[in-house]
């Protein structure tokens, strides 16, 4: 198996001709012409269940369904609980509290500034980047993604359209779904339109300019839909209407929405003759919403900001034809996996100390051998506020940290519980009394995580030095004047759950 990784590794680095690329041995050996294209797909809310190639019943998702069909799937794959810190994960290959992200405002959602990011790798393999909707890891100026890798930036603030904290955490003044204001390459610009198809439609338009060039490209669409407030185009609601309750009709039509884009932009890739040179990656980024969960979840425990299975397992569909074989893959694998994975596609090597692992093997051969032995850690975060005396907490209470190994879930209730997600998916029963020697052997590694997060955890405390100032309605207002009557003042409070 390495030697086939070398194999792959050395394709890449020579950038040899589609004519003169030898596969790889074996029926899922790889054969690469060059570098590819990477696109990223992340979904803000939609869990695991709002799909329905995973089963749901009602929401309609043809194009996705497609790339699920077309794409090699990773069914064991998980995330952190909520949305900032699987961003931070994902762009450092490490958990979100090594990078200081422990909330999603009072400045422990901004990613520390010691991170070295995927972003910033792809560029020094000669990558050109580009990012599409929410970046939610910090506000400030040196926190932004045109400071992290990024060429091109299209970007909303805070964790969402609209929302807005006392400190730098929040969006322009007075922002919607509908015709919102975004900032582009350190400018704000008013816009006509629903904020996905926004999104998408700047990143078709991005990838147009960057495509004939010889540097590959990496592109990072994250629409901030279906995260609340849950604003809708009447049509996509119109889909759900009488269906389902009101929220999740409009919950299912941001999907929906989403999905129609997907195919948009899979649609230009043919017609670009893209296609078998360009990785696309679909994911969402926690668990589901209870609304939707209670139409369909996968049979899970668990929602978004829970450390049951509900609320950390997610989807991550691999489509690169003619490279990687459609199928599934049962392995154990995590968000902190595509740091390493993105760094040997670009033939770099990793010199960060990363808690992630590369899935080439897995994309080479999904019944590979591969880190059997591995332990994935979450933890809910989100404790105390902007308290003097907010500590951070070891063991969060009701299933908000847990242990996965192999097919076992530890989780923290009133005391450590075990689950066989294997015999119990559902994870009705506990079974930590007949097994003490997997509670002893994964409480003691969860304690050795916890000792090597501690030192990380440096924004705890960062809001009482932060500036007091939101720097999106700052700018917007340097830009355009104001603030006006229906802007926030700096400092006070906007509707939004901090997600």
């Amino acid at each position: 198996m390495r030697l086939l990784i070398c194999w792959l590794v050395a394709a890449l680095l020579l950038g040899c001709n589609a004519a003169q690329s030898k596969p790889l041995a074996g029926e899922a050996g790889l054969s690469v012409a060059r570098r590819p294209n990477i696109i990223l797909i992340m979904a803000d809310d939609q869990g695991y269940g709002d799909l329905a190639r995973n089963g749901n019943p009602i929401i309609r998702t043809p194009n996705i369904d497609r790339l699920y069909d077309e794409a090699l799937r990773f069914e064991d794959f998980h995330v952190s609980p909520t949305c900032a810190p699987t961003r931070s994960s994902l762009m450092s290959g490490k958990h979100e509290f090594k990078n200081g992200v422990t909330h999603t405002i009072f400045e422990r959602e901004r990613m520390s500034l010691k991170t070295h990011t995927i972003a910033q790798v792809l560029k020094a393999a000669g990558y050109t980047n580009g990012i599409f909707g929410k970046w939610h890891l910090g506000d400030e100026p040196a926190y932004q993604p045109d400071q992290r890798g990024f060429d091109e930036v299209y970007i909303h603030g805070g964790g969402g359209i609209g929302q807005g904290y006392p400190g730098t955490c929040g969006d322009a003044p007075g922002n919607r779904y509908f015709d919102p204001v975004l900032k582009h390459n350190g400018k704000f610009e008013k816009t006509t339109g629903y904020c996905t198809d926004l999104f998408f439609g700047q990143a078709i338009k991005w990838a147009q300019s960057v495509k004939d060039k010889e540097q590959p490209f990496f592109m990072y669409i994250t629409p901030n839909a279906p995260h609340a407030p849950l604003q809708c185009p009447a049509d996509y609601e119109k889909m759900y209407t009488g269906k389902v309750p009101l929220d999740t009709a409009k919950f299912f039509g941001m999907i929906t929405n989403i999905d129609d884009n997907v195919g948009k932009l899979m649609a230009k890739l043919k017609e670009w003759k893209l296609d078998e040179n360009t990785l696309v990656i679909y994911m969402n980024d926690n668990g589901g919403q209870p609304h939707s969960n209670k139409i369909f979840n996968a049979g899970m425990r668990g929602n978004k900001g829970s450390a049951y299975n509900g609320g950390a397992r997610a989807m991550s569909l691999w489509r690169w034809p003619g490279t990687i074989k459609p199928g599934s893959c049962d392995k154990l694998t995590a968000h902190i996996d595509y740091f390493a994975t993105f760094a040997d596609l670009a033939g770099q090597t990793v010199k960060d100390n990363i808690d992630g692992y590369s899935l080439l093997p897995l994309l080479v051969d999904p019944k590979a051998t591969w880190h059997e032995d591995r332990m994935l850690f979450t933890h809910a975060g989100r404790w105390g506020g902007r308290a003097d005396d907010s500590k951070p907490m070891k063991l969060m209470p009701n299933g908000k940290c847990s242990v996965r190994f192999q097919q076992y879930l530890m989780v923290y209730e009133k005391e450590w519980t075990l689950y066989d997600l294997k015999a119990d998916p559902g994870e009705k029963e506990n079974i930590a009394g007949k097994h003490p020697e997997i509670i002893a052997k994964l409480s003691k590694a969860y304690d050795q995580w916890w000792e090597d997060c501690l030192p990380c955890l440096e924004n705890e405390t960062a809001w009482k030095t932060a500036r007091s100032d939101n720097p999106f309605k700052t700018d917007y207002w340097k830009q355009y004047g104001g603030p006006g009557p229906n802007n926030v003042p700096v400092g006070k409070t906007a509707k939004g759950n901090g997600e």
